[in-house]
């Protein structure tokens, strides 16, 4: 950052004899910042989608509306092409599944639970998840899918 000095006597030439008198003129660069501030951006763009991982999960397709997410995150149970259960990425047994998930909500059955299941998985295997949870009091249950491709 660099700072400019400027001539009070308006003068440009150096005449022997007149004294010029010299002054400090501060102003900021904000050039690098802005060089840190993009590159901070494209860092941040290129990070986020890596933080959202999950279990895979093969969806089903459907042409249901999307449900908006006007809450708080909602909770995502995910159930593995096996059979296994998972609240986030850790794992659980069918069994742990009501007492983990009272756990995490702090028994709020108004908080909303997103179950993401494989379309490879029988319907009787996500409707047992799906009935438990709804018998544990949670009212706001859905169904994850992905939306089928819109044909022209």
């Amino acid at each position: 950052m660099g700072m400019n000095i400027q001539s009070s006597s308006g003068t440009g030439g150096g005449r022997a004899g007149y004294r010029k008198s010299y002054r400090p003129m501060a102003e900021i660069n904000v050039t690098p910042f802005i060089d840190v501030m993009l590159v901070l951006l494209i860092v941040f763009m290129v990070t986020a989608p890596l933080l959202s991982a999950g279990i895979p999960v093969d969806l089903p397709k459907t042409e249901a509306a999307s449900v908006s997410e006007t809450d708080e995150k909602p909770l995502e149970v995910a159930v593995n092409k096996k059979g296994d259960i998972y609240i986030g990425e850790t794992r659980v047994t069918a069994t742990e599944l009501l007492a983990k998930l009272a756990a995490i909500t702090g028994d709020d059955k108004e908080r909303r639970v997103f179950i993401k299941a494989d379309q490879g998985l029988s319907y009787g295997k996500v409707m047992e998840i799906l009935g438990s949870i709804n018998k544990a009091g949670y009212k706001k249950v859905a169904l994850i899918t992905e939306p089928t491709p819109s044909q022209n």
